[in-house]
């Protein structure tokens, strides 16, 4: 059995080896500038990971793996274009070192050799993974439209929030842990239990990401906490606060919300203080837990228990308990 680590090192031998074109160079620069910048590669992991769980060299999956972080890294590219982000993972962004529509074009040819990686599958599944991944990238990009909606909205239902984490993030992870059961041709019924434990581990992941930025410490994050408060992210706490608070706390929260110019700090404490009182803390810890126990749940139903599933379970439980 290979573990994460010499797996992750194999992921990133094949990422630095490949070349996905030469001319014109500002076409094809930009790709290998974002994929060697860094990332977990944690998709193309997850599918390597569970296709071990039924098969025993993982290996042999490398490449449609790859077509995972190749179309993640397009819609981060792309993403960014949306948000005028100058950073990613701490370098200058694809549409700030070139310009938008090299971004955008680059971008196009990643969907494109996202297809050509997955085109080593076994012609008897490839309609199947085809099929399953174009439903998780038209998922994508209606989570990706759902939260740009929500930007003019005033208010957000937590249900439709949940959706559209769930569609952003939280499908491709599940298609990541799917495809990997696919490609081992696991048993159908296992193909959709990986699938539904990597949606719900998705949502749990976003939900804790929305808590680390108002309760991590400062010093493991990596990054100043309360930017989400700062910029008025609608934030499952964020949601929760302003469908709980009323009289004064609704008042205070409410004028925070609608103030142009402010002191960062101020602000974030703010806030926090509502929270709070409201027990927003508490709230969103106990959601997110809701998400990752019924995931770990659903893998109770699978066909098969052996070393590789263990492995699955403590490399996610790892994930969970990071505290940036």
């Amino acid at each position: 059995m290979t573990e994460p680590k010499s797996l992750l090192a194999q992921l990133e031998k094949e990422i630095s080896s490949t070349s996905f074109g030469e001319s014109p160079a500002e076409l094809y620069d930009p790709i290998t500038y974002i994929l060697a910048n860094g990332g977990k590669r944690l998709r193309p992991l997850l599918a390597l990971l569970t296709y071990q769980v039924y098969q025993s060299d993982p290996t042999k999956i490398i490449k449609p793996a790859l077509a995972l972080e190749i179309f993640h890294n397009f819609t981060l590219m792309h993403d960014d274009i949306m948000d005028k982000a100058p950073l990613r993972r701490g370098k200058s962004t694809v549409h700030e070192k070139w310009n938008e529509n090299v971004a955008i074009l680059s971008g196009d040819v990643m969907f494109v050799k996202a297809y050509d990686f997955l085109l080593s599958v076994a012609p008897r599944i490839l309609p199947n993974v085809i099929k399953r991944f174009n439903e998780c990238a038209i998922g994508v990009c209606e989570g990706q439209q759902i939260d740009m909606n929500f930007e003019q909205q005033e208010s957000v239902r937590e249900e439709d929030y949940l959706d559209m984490i769930r569609k952003k993030t939280a499908v491709l992870i599940g298609f990541s842990l799917e495809l990997g059961a696919i490609l081992a041709e696991a048993p159908e019924k296992d193909q959709e239990l990986w699938r539904a434990f990597g949606e719900k581990i998705g949502v749990g992941f976003q939900l804790k990401d929305d808590w680390l930025d108002v309760y991590a410490d400062s010093d493991k994050f990596g990054k100043q906490v309360g930017g989400d408060i700062a910029a008025n992210k609608k934030t499952y706490l964020l949601i929760k606060a302003l469908e709980k608070a009323k009289g004064e706390d609704q008042a205070v929260l409410k004028n925070w919300l609608n103030k142009e110019s402010f002191d960062h700090d101020a602000k974030v404490t703010a806030v926090m203080e509502i929270y709070e009182k409201l027990g927003i803390k508490t709230l969103a810890s106990k959601k997110m837990n809701l998400f990752f126990n019924s995931a770990f749940a659903d893998l109770e139903q699978l066909s098969i228990a052996n070393e590789a599933v263990e492995l699955l379970k403590s490399f996610s439980h790892n994930l969970i308990n990071r505290e940036k």
